[in-house]
């Protein structure tokens, strides 16, 4: 939209010359997303004014909880399927929340692909465009990979496996492994550094590790796997130092990459870097200004509350051309940004690790440490 000076007595005439040249379009801003982060900005943006379409495309921490009462699920009336199933509740009423937030900002919603029922795409136009999607799983290059499932299809397995090979050293591979463990399952964990958790502080990831060893998880430091075999016992696994496991369920967990492959990006122009990540300013703006991205799209920093910060940043720039959004460009701050992983008891990070307080300090740094037992675990 052309800017123009005006002059006494002009306004009315450039307001018309400006509405009769101005593009129509359906809508202010256009979000693909399927989580909180696209919901946030949708919202936000809406109550500022602008006129919202929100394409929505299809947790673990449920079950993290119920690991957690491992030990006296032999008391209970206790199935996979059931918690499951309560796992799914949960993520519907989460969803149906989101959707009351939406209709409620008066944002038009779609679920899935925007598709007439008889298959035909629906077309609209939008000033801009938010690309707020997740990721997805990466296999590695293993023979027989595809005996394997991924942190995708961990959430839903028909059965509970009692016996479970995990590859990988983030925390969806530390989460998975406490869950799986905390039900009754044996559990080995292979990971190629020397521990958990690449990235964190280092004491605290050796703190994370004894804790999974006291928990009865395996450890396989500096180790990954070379081969997967199906028999008719389970899945024969090969490692790299030549032994073999016998397990019912192998994850693979090691690398997500952004979900961008079914979204066409590269037709209109928008650059990806080799992962399929797009390319972001500090602003969240594409190298197309209308288009926006964040969340796991950009692979900056998957987290939820990340994502919700990157929102309001977002509803607060989309500004650049004159729209109604906001007033002023707004980036987000990613310095001190606090982590929770979900093993058993839980880790929760905020600030530089000793590692990098080390790197960044001019001269000594002091380190205090402290250690101590909840009550919980104290007596008899």
């Amino acid at each position: 939209m052309a800017r123009m000076m005006l002059f006494d007595g002009e306004l009315n005439n450039a307001a018309a010359a400006e509405e009769a040249t101005e593009t129509h379009y359906d809508f202010d801003l256009f979000v693909i997303s399927a989580g909180s982060g696209g919901v946030r900005a949708a919202r936000f943006s809406a109550n500022n004014g602008a006129k919202v379409c929100y394409s929505w495309l299809y947790s673990q921490k449920i079950l993290v909880y119920g690991a957690t009462y491992g030990s006296e699920l032999e008391k209970v009336d206790f199935t996979w399927k059931k918690l499951l199933q309560k796992k799914t509740d949960e993520i519907l009423r989460l969803n149906n929340i989101y959707k009351r937030l939406l209709a409620n900002a008066a944002v038009k919603l779609y679920e899935v692909e925007v598709r007439q029922i008889d298959g035909t795409k629906i077309s609209y136009t939008a000033k801009h465009i938010l690309i707020a999607i997740g990721s997805r799983a990466h296999r590695p290059n293993i023979p027989r990979h595809e005996l394997a499932i991924t942190s995708d299809e961990a959430l839903s397995l028909e059965e509970f496996p009692k016996r479970a090979i995990v590859l990988g050293g983030g925390y969806i591979v530390v989460e998975f492994a406490s869950i799986w463990r905390g039900m009754g399952a044996t559990v080995e964990l292979f990971f190629r550094k020397e521990l958990p958790l690449r990235g964190f502080d280092d004491e605290m990831r050796a703190r994370v590790a004894r804790n999974l060893e006291g928990r009865g998880i395996n450890l396989h430091p500096q180790t990954s796997l070379a081969e997967l075999i199906k028999t008719d016992d389970g899945i024969t696994v090969k490692s790299s130092h030549g032994e073999e496991f016998v397990a019912d369920v192998v994850l693979f967990a090691t690398v997500r990459i952004p979900n961008t492959k079914r979204l066409n990006l590269e037709y209109v122009g928008v650059e990806l870097d080799q992962d399929g990540a797009v390319k972001v300013d500090e602003y969240s703006r594409t190298n197309i200004l209308t288009i926006w991205a964040m969340r796991d799209a950009t692979n900056r920093i998957n987290l939820t509350h990340v994502a919700l910060m990157e929102a309001t940043c977002f509803a607060a720039s989309a500004s650049i051309l004159n729209t109604v959004f906001g007033r002023k460009l707004t980036k987000a701050d990613y310095s001190n940004v606090a982590y929770a992983i979900f093993c058993i008891p839980p880790l929760a990070v905020v600030g530089l690790s000793e590692e990098e307080a080390v790197e960044k300090a001019i001269g000594n740094i002091l380190v205090f440490t402290s250690g101590f037992n909840p009550m919980k675990n104290i007596g008899g």
